[in-house]
């Protein structure tokens, strides 16, 4: 410590004696000082202290090691951690389904709606199914002189079974039909002769059937349909089909054969319309076999189906016979994955023609049919289809087909010299006619499902019509379209709608001239106007169980003729009530 006091000293000494020789010396005066180097200044490295300095001093305290130990006491804990819960999606109660339905409804001009459906499960592999639909009407269209009533009903049942390779069943199915050939043309009969005119027909169908297929076989399908047919006017026909089919795979390809035999005969009480006597009736029998091989190839972008359909046809009336052969080419390529599907063929067949046929087309037919098979030697078509948007698919095809004997319904002549049981021979009932006709069609169609309660759908052909006799294509329209729509509104409330346009047709009146030949009696040619029709529908949803609705056609009003002479009821509505339950 002493030390440390005398060096202070002398320093504050010399520091006098500088300050003191500096105030006595004389102005040393200005210089000029050039600097020829820019200033670098430099850090001089410097010495990290160190955190714990070593002390080398003989008052500091040597640390003592502590050494302690816990005593643990144990507590009684409480807390109870909660459990977390993960979360749920509120999920829809599945829609409650039923076995059965029925439906009851009634409107104007006395038309009745019945519908009745069943499908029981009697065990785990066997099904029966019921139906049962009505439809009638009595009738009172405006300016219509003859009952123009109608009642349709049909009762279906079927039973199936299925087992682990195959499964087969059996069905059979009745109907009833009621009709009235009340198109009688206007101002020509007196009222005499009208209230004298029966014209009431009663058709009357039974038929039964049954079918197998098979899985891991190379036999696959076979069926058989036994129908008989009749009317009020002793009028009678049997119709008879089997079909049967097998495949053998090959490699990637399938080779399959398809067989089919088809009977139909039958016999009518009266002759022809265009007969001014009636003594012998007609009677026609026709059969048919064919085969139809294929090879059939499926490929990433590729369907195509190579084949030929062979016919034997009998005409067992008159005891002829020809073997025809038809092409059976169908192909489809994707060229842009969904959005464009390029697809034709051109096919060929021998269609049997029955009087049942003919009655489920017009049922104001006359019980005096010549029936033929028809001969369509070829329907060649092209297309293309697809989605243009995720809700939008469209539908576009050409075609040209060439038959032979396709039957045409024409209006039967007027009749003088008959005096059948029925009243069909006054310009009020169909033929039908055979001609040889090259058809060329377009068809175009587009489909939007906007949502998935909302459908709609539209849809148009055009058809040209080249005849071997020259003559119309009778009763063939040149343009048809339609529209449809379907909408549900909210849980409850649902409807839908179905437009359509036919287009003009063409057919002529007669009258018969005795001992002159059909095609040389007087005849006037008939245009019918082409129509439009509206129809639509809405429906409530009272619960699961219970609906109502509300049906209604011809909203236009159009007073059109379907056929010549036969005009259509005006605007119909009908409400019902539709029942679902287990039965």
């Amino acid at each position: 410590m002493y030390n440390k006091h005398i060096i202070t000293l002398i320093f504050l000494a010399l520091g006098l004696h500088v300050c003191f020789s500096q105030d006595d010396e004389k102005d040393l005066g200005t210089e000029t000082v050039t600097v020829t180097k820019a200033y670098t200044p430099t850090v001089s490295d410097a010495f990290k202290i160190k955190s714990v300095p070593n002390l080398n001093d003989s008052i500091v305290l040597q640390k003592k090691p502590i050494t302690y130990s816990i005593f643990s006491v144990p507590v009684a804990s409480t807390f109870s951690p909660s459990k977390g819960t993960a979360s749920t999606v509120e999920k829809l109660p599945p829609p409650q389904l039923f076995n059965s339905y029925a439906s009851l409804g009634a409107g104007l001009y006395g038309n009745v709606l019945g519908e009745f459906y069943t499908s029981r499960t009697i065990n785990r592999d066997e099904n029966l199914d019921v139906g049962f639909n009505h439809l009638s009407s009595r009738g009172g269209i405006d300016g219509v002189e003859l009952n123009d009533t109608f009642y349709d009903t049909r009762l279906d049942a079927s039973y199936a079974k299925r087992d682990r390779d195959l499964d087969w069943g059996a069905s059979i199915g009745l109907q009833h039909q009621l009709y009235n050939w009340y198109g009688l043309p206007e101002g020509v009969f007196s009222e005499t002769i009208i209230d004298n005119i029966d014209e009431r027909q009663n058709y009357y169908m039974g038929e039964v059937g049954g079918h197998i297929n098979v899985e891991d076989a190379y036999f696959k399908s076979a069926d058989l349909k036994y129908r008989r047919f009749f009317d009020a006017v002793s009028s009678g026909e049997n119709r008879a089909i089997f079909n049967t089919g097998f495949e053998f795979p090959m490699n990637e390809e399938i080779f399959g054969v398809k067989v089919k035999v088809d009977y139909v005969g039958g016999t009518f009480e009266n002759a022809s319309v265009g007969s001014s006597t009636n003594d012998n009736g007609i009677s026609y029998g026709n059969l048919q076999a064919g085969i139809n091989p294929s090879l059939q190839m499926l490929r990433d972008d590729l369907s195509l189906n190579l084949g030929v359909n062979l016919v034997y046809g009998m005409d067992l009336e008159n005891s002829e016979s020809n073997f025809y052969i038809y092409p059976a080419v169908t192909a489809s390529y994707r060229l842009l994955d969904e959005s464009v599907i390029a697809y034709g063929g051109v096919t060929g067949e021998l269609k049997q023609n029955s009087y049942y046929d003919y009655v489920e087309g017009n049922p104001f037919v006359s019980p005096t049919l010549s029936i033929a098979p028809t001969d369509s030697q070829y329907n060649a078509y092209i297309g293309f289809k697809g989605q243009l948007l995720p809700n939008l698919s469209y539908n576009l095809k050409g075609s040209y087909s060439a038959e032979n004997n396709k039957p045409l319904y024409r209006l039967n002549p007027r009749n003088d010299f008959r005096s059948d049981e029925k009243g069909y021979y006054y310009g009020n009932s169909f033929d039908v006619f055979y001609d040889d006709i090259k058809t060329l069609g377009i068809f175009g169609e587009l489909n939007v499902d906007v949502n998935r309660n909302f459908t709609l759908g539209v849809n148009a052909e055009i058809y040209d019509y080249s005849t071997e006799t020259g003559n119309s294509a009778w009763n063939l329209p040149n343009l048809k379209g339609s529209l449809f729509m379907d909408y549900q509104i909210g849980e409850q409330w649902f409807m839908g709608a179905n437009l359509f346009y036919v287009g003009e047709r063409e057919d002529f009146s007669s009258s018969v001239v005795e001992n002159v030949q059909p095609s040389e009696f007087p005849v006037t040619l008939i245009t019918l106007d082409g129509y439009f029709d509206a129809n639509a529908h809405v429906g409530y949803r009272f619960n699961d169980q219970l609906s109502f609705f509300i049906k209604g056609s011809n909203l236009s009003n159009n007073d059109y003729q379907r056929w010549s002479n036969f005009q259509v009821q005006g605007i119909q509505v009908l409400g019902g009530a539709t029942y679902k339950f287990d039965f």
